[in-house]
């Protein structure tokens, strides 16, 4: 075994990833923020504890693979980034992440400068590290803490655009503190912080748009390819824009991001999977590497100064960010206070610490690695603090979303889509969960929202906010898959009420075991699915709305007689005042009722001849087109 070396850099690489991913695998079962365990993780491995992890073997390679990930992190932060939600919090945005910066930088500067005793220009360099906040920490705490979706776009585009541009403005603060003091240093930095941002901004969304435009068509980038052609170009972008100026490339590649997220291609959900996954498994290795980098006696020095520093950030200078960066918006107070208690800090602070360290040991200075140790105790205490109490301070506030709103429907057929657009009529809010590429793209062209995935994939249920629904409708042609959905939203997601589709003529799924799941099946039996999804597909039927003039409720006999119609017409729905539900095996009828149903053209005299009888009178004639909330196309 003489042979055998763990000197070697590639074996502590492959164990940070490997920690990474079980770190935060752990972390998701014990619903806790993935960072902190991801932190504990690398203090553990590191060479104070264990000694398995030593990141110091990597020596310049670890900048290398910090950059790269990194460049990774952001592309993925900008692709999920929605034009249209980012135009209407625009104002607030733009504040925060200008204004907002600089009262970040100015108050963690002189927090440094009072409370730990540091000299002006490590407590300036201090306060350029701690602008950023991050999409790595603030995106999955939204997910798990639910807020208010105008909330949460100004906090995720925040996290995104400020990273970029804090990371920018470090990196021109340290060129200017290891520069000998002149005014053309000053002139050359303020130049340095336009000139990286200009290039960064127009390089990106120029070489982001060229991507998009390259994956529409498949004659260039073969199906199967689009992902590593994707990954390939960003990496030549990420290193060409740092080429022509330094410390540009993280702004390229969230602007291409920005670019490639907001162009519909046909690559784009496969693409945002893709990127999510590899961004998971980066965040683990870097986190766990750079945490094994610190030394747990250098942050133990900074005793209780170093903790009343973060007290400070978090409790006067975030508040006062926040304060700043929102006046004359149309946020509330409540929103204000909330977005004030959360700003924990990630992987750009974390990576601009490190390099800070190295950097300022080599040149001379002798704080880098104080810095990075507080810049670290910043992370752990963020990301511990506010992550553990951020759920509690939302319902606190009143800014979590609220429960039993709209519906979440497993397909994107065109079935699937009649039901949407009743749901949008009826003001309700609608998610679609399809893993068909086409029908992806068909459903998110006409408007509705719609994630792409598996919908079994706790990920996919969780981005749909499942725990906050009304209901789960599954109208896909495959019954185990209804099933299984169906299930999953019951027991493991509570939700109150659940429709599953049974197509005649086939008993795989009986309706005595959608009864015993707790479910109700939709259209109130079994029906030709495919057959009634084909003619919405082909414009041989319509979606209509019908209102129960009648002043007699519905008896058995009606509602025997309405199934025996099922060759005629489809009837999906019942609105009853403001609430909308489903047609199922328990609906009733009464005066004033709203219906909603599809009617077969070529019996379509048979089908309003026949619901006339019963009191019915057309209202309106209901297009599956439509403009709704922006389509939201995170995987």
């Amino acid at each position: 075994m003489d042979h055998v070396s763990f000197d070697n850099p590639a074996l502590h690489v492959a164990l940070a990833l490997a920690a990474g991913v079980v770190a935060q695998s752990l972390a998701r079962h014990l619903r806790i923020p993935g960072i902190v365990m991801l932190l504990g993780t690398g203090v553990v491995l590191g060479p104070d504890v264990l000694n398995i992890i030593r990141p110091r073997l990597l020596g310049d390679t670890m900048h290398t693979l910090v950059g790269f990930a990194v460049a990774v992190i952001l592309f993925e932060g900008g692709m999920n980034l929605n034009l249209r939600h980012l135009q209407r919090q625009a104002r607030s945005i733009r504040q925060l992440v200008t204004v907002g910066a600089l009262v970040t930088l100015f108050g963690g500067t002189l927090s440094a400068r009072l409370i730990l005793g540091w000299g002006w220009i490590p407590s300036f360099l201090f306060g350029t590290l701690v602008i950023v906040t991050g999409p790595t920490v603030i995106t999955p705490l939204l997910r798990r803490i639910k807020v208010q979706r105008k909330v949460a776009t100004v906090l995720e585009a925040e996290g995104v655009l400020v990273d970029a541009i804090g990371a920018i403005f470090a990196a021109v603060a340290l060129q200017v503190v290891v520069s000998p003091w002149s005014g053309e240093v000053m002139a050359g930095a303020a130049w340095g912080l336009v000139s990286r941002l200009g290039f960064g901004i127009l390089l990106g969304l120029g070489g982001g748009l060229a991507i998009a435009l390259l994956l529409r068509r498949p004659r260039i980038v073969p199906d199967g390819l689009e992902n590593v052609f994707t990954l390939s170009l960003l990496f030549a972008l990420f290193e060409l824009s740092n080429a022509f100026f330094p410390e540009s490339g993280i702004v390229a590649v969230t602007m291409s991001g920005f670019a490639v997220g907001n162009v519909r291609t046909r690559a784009l959900p496969d693409l945002l999977e893709f990127k999510e996954q590899l961004t998971i498994m980066l965040i683990g290795m870097l986190f766990v590497l750079l945490a094994a980098d610190v030394r747990v006696q250098e942050v133990r020095s900074l005793g209780a100064a170093g903790i009343w520093t973060v007290a400070a950030l978090m409790f006067l200078v975030r508040p006062l960010n926040v304060f700043v960066g929102t006046l004359g918006t149309d946020l509330r107070l409540r929103e204000k206070a909330f977005m004030a208690w959360l700003a924990p800090r990630g992987i750009v602070a974390a990576a601009g610490a490190s390099i800070f360290a190295d950097t300022l040991t080599r040149e001379g200075f002798g704080i880098g690695h104080e810095l990075r140790a507080m810049v670290f105790m910043v992370i752990a205490i963020t990301v511990t603090v506010q992550g553990l109490t951020g759920g509690f301070v939302a319902r606190l506030l009143g800014v979590r979303r609220a429960s039993n709103n709209g519906y979440v429907i497993l397909g994107a057929n065109h079935l699937a889509r009649a039901f949407a657009r009743v749901f949008h009529d009826s003001q309700q809010e609608t998610v679609l969960l399809e893993s068909n590429p086409t029908a992806f793209r068909e459903a998110q062209e006409q408007g509705f929202r719609v994630l792409y995935g598996v919908g079994l994939d706790e990920r996919i249920l969780a981005r749909a906010e499942l725990d906050s629904r009304a209901g789960v409708l599954a109208i896909t042609t495959n019954e185990a898959v209804n099933m299984l959905f169906t299930r999953q939203a019951l027991d493991e997601f509570k939700v109150p009420n659940a429709w599953v589709t049974l197509r005649r003529g086939h008993g795989a799924v009986t309706p005595e075991l959608v009864n015993q799941a707790g479910a109700r099946i939709l259209f109130g039996e079994p029906r030709f699915i495919e057959l009634w999804t084909l003619r919405l597909e082909r414009g041989t039927a319509t979606l209509e709305h019908w209102v129960r003039t009648s002043a007699e409720s519905s008896d058995e006999a009606e509602i025997h007689e309405m199934r025996e119609m099922h060759k005629a017409f489809l009837p999906l729905a019942v609105r009853r005042g403001r609430k909308v539900a489903p047609h199922d095996e328990k609906t009733s009828f009464k005066q004033d009722d709203d219906l909603y149903v599809v009617l077969f053209d070529e019996r379509r005299e048979l089908g309003g001849e026949w619901l006339r009888r019963q009191g019915w009178e057309p209202a309106a004639v209901l297009g599956i087109e439509r403009q709704p909330e922006p389509a939201q196309t995170t995987a």
